[in-house]
């Protein structure tokens, strides 16, 4: 996935002046759909009105002008109208005077100087298109589109023009499965553009209100950086969910842990090196006590000594009790490694006895009720909580982040918790 950074958007033909760097070229790869996912202001509208542009007149082609029917279509009639041609980004705006095409209102229709027509197609409508037939399609907002499967497969046989019709979709993503198909396709490029690559068209004051109240959290991930963020059926935690515990600022705590998930291995290949920290207020009975995520010092392709040396200075900065680590794989070196960095540090090692859903589910019962929170935004810690679910871990190789901080709540809440209920009982 090809990412718009402040210098350039990637793989547009064009130069944007909020983006005018480098001149960069279209996807390079055979592709039929290009998915532009975007964040609010992102500049979405204009890399469409950009893009029809040049394939109206040619200037990516070795046939000028090739493209001579287009379909637009966005939610309804009147918002492909308002936004994608009329719009301060939309096809008018963008088009220089002696290229500009004119607007048949009867007709909904836009005809260019070189005879190229582009109609005007409502998703509320897929019939619209029986009948018509087309060389290439803009496709905005699809996300929020009421049945985009419909429309979808309407113009999958109505662009049946030219030597190679293509469509491109401009959306804020959102968890449609149409969006999703679309994505995994073979023949699908994807480019993501976050709302700060568009900062010089932006009001400062909304960049910073926007920032101060969304970053870091789902909605803000989904609507600013343009995140197609997924849900798995029986996950132990969702992404919604932390949004309502979070908090920017903790309060002082009575026991502070640096939780460590060893890899087996070490090297490029090796899995990362999970490392939390987290602090506990034990006010009263324990259905009081609040327990706030601090950091997440995660390492990758780190050696012992260095994943060590992590939560060692972890330990120092956060003025931490102990370093809790697993021994499962381990043993005895684990201890050895982290009393390298610091002889003095407090060391309790934990071996996991049952499976990682097993020892997650509790650690998930305190976030349903309420008494976790995430001090700001955790993404890959968050993404990786949000994979697993009852019948284990949905992601890409093992789930670090989570384990690790699976022993740190289990140190500071769990276990405290049983013995506080029954002094003769203690959870291993």
């Amino acid at each position: 996935m090809d990412t718009l950074s402040d210098n350039a958007l990637a793989s547009l033909p064009w130069m944007f002046d909020f983006w005018a760097h480098e001149h960069q070229l279209p996807p390079d790869k055979d592709w039929n759909s290009w998915v532009i996912l975007g964040g609010r202001g992102a500049g979405k509208t204009r890399a469409g009105a950009e893009w029809v542009r040049s394939q109206v007149e040619g200037a990516r082609s070795r046939d000028p002008g090739k493209c001579t029917r287009i379909a637009l279509i966005g939610e309804t009639v009147d918002q492909v109208r308002e936004v994608m041609i009329f719009g301060e980004s939309g096809i008018l705006a963008c088009s220089p005077p002696d290229r500009r095409p004119t607007w048949h209102a009867t007709r909904k229709m836009l005809e260019w100087p070189n005879g190229a027509t582009a109609h005007v197609i409502s998703a509320h409508n897929p019939e619209m298109l029986r009948g018509p037939q087309f060389d290439c399609a803009w496709l905005d907002e699809l996300a929020k589109w009421r049945d985009p499967r419909a429309t979808w497969d309407m113009l999958q046989f109505a662009l049946r023009l030219g030597d190679h019709p293509q469509s491109l979709i401009t959306t804020t993503p959102r968890n449609v499965a149409m969006l999703k198909e679309i994505l995994g396709a073979s023949d699908t490029v994807v480019t993501h553009a976050p709302t700060t690559a568009n900062r010089a068209n932006l009001a400062p004051s909304f960049l910073r209100k926007v920032l101060s109240d969304y970053s870091g959290s789902r909605l803000g991930r989904q609507e600013l950086d343009g995140e197609l963020l997924s849900s798995y059926e029986g996950a132990l935690w969702t992404l919604a969910g932390f949004d309502t515990t979070r908090v920017e600022m903790p309060p002082e705590f009575d026991r502070v842990v640096v939780a460590v998930d060893p890899p087996a291995t070490s090297g490029a290949s090796a899995d990362a090196c999970g490392i939390i920290v987290a602090g506990v207020t034990r006010d009263g009975d324990p259905a009081n006590w609040r327990a706030y995520i601090l950091a997440d010092m995660t390492v990758h392709s780190a050696t012992p000594n260095q994943w060590a040396h992590v939560a060692a200075k972890a330990y120092e900065d956060f003025e931490a009790d102990c370093v809790v680590a697993e021994v499962n794989m381990g043993g005895e070196m684990v201890e050895a490694v982290v009393r390298q960095q610091n002889p003095l540090i407090p060391y309790r090692a934990v071996r996991a006895t049952r499976g990682k859903v097993a020892r997650a589910e509790p650690v998930s019962a305190l976030y349903e009720q309420q008494r976790v929170h995430h001090v700001g935004g955790f993404k890959k810690l968050e993404d990786q909580m949000s994979q697993v679910t009852q019948t284990g871990f949905q992601g890409k190789g093992s789930p670090d982040r989570v384990d690790a901080l699976v022993w740190a709540l289990t140190d500071l809440m769990i276990e405290p918790a049983a013995s506080f209920r029954n002094p003769q009982i203690r959870t291993l």
